[in-house]
């Protein structure tokens, strides 16, 4: 239990300082960050200049972080795959396939829901952009 605090605590740590880190970016606190979030999400498109300018480059950020990460998904994709492969053929040697079917096919559904949320969020980034580049 104390492993689990501890893993839990420095979770919650990295994303404090990368929510801070995206709020400093953008010029705006934690709580504006969230709601420029919202705006993306839902399509909103705001109307002050300075609303307008602050989705600019939250947009702009998220891109340029979601391309630099772009580069190490096949390699995620690969380690989930080995991983899934590898607790296979030890279920096949040891006799039981239950837990490393279950495991293995909970594996193929959590990469294909991580590559199906990086394209809606792509989506919704590019659309944003498009629709700011308009007004």
């Amino acid at each position: 239990m104390l492993h689990s605090a501890l893993y839990t605590g420095i979770a919650m740590a990295i994303l404090a300082v990368q929510r801070r880190r995206a709020a400093r970016a953008v010029g705006t606190d934690a709580g504006g960050l969230a709601d420029l979030n919202r705006q993306i999400r839902h399509h909103e498109v705001p109307r002050e200049p300075e609303e307008q300018a602050a989705v600019r480059r939250l947009v702009a950020e998220q891109l340029d972080q979601m391309e630099r990460a772009r580069k190490w998904l096949p390699y995620w994709l690969g380690a989930m795959g080995m991983v899934a492969i590898g607790l296979l053929v030890l279920g096949a040697f040891s006799g039981s396939l239950v837990f490393p079917l279950v495991f293995a096919a909970g594996m193929v559904a959590l990469c294909f829901w991580v590559l199906w949320m990086r394209r809606r969020s792509l989506e919704r980034l590019h659309w944003m952009r498009r629709a700011l580049q308009h007004e």
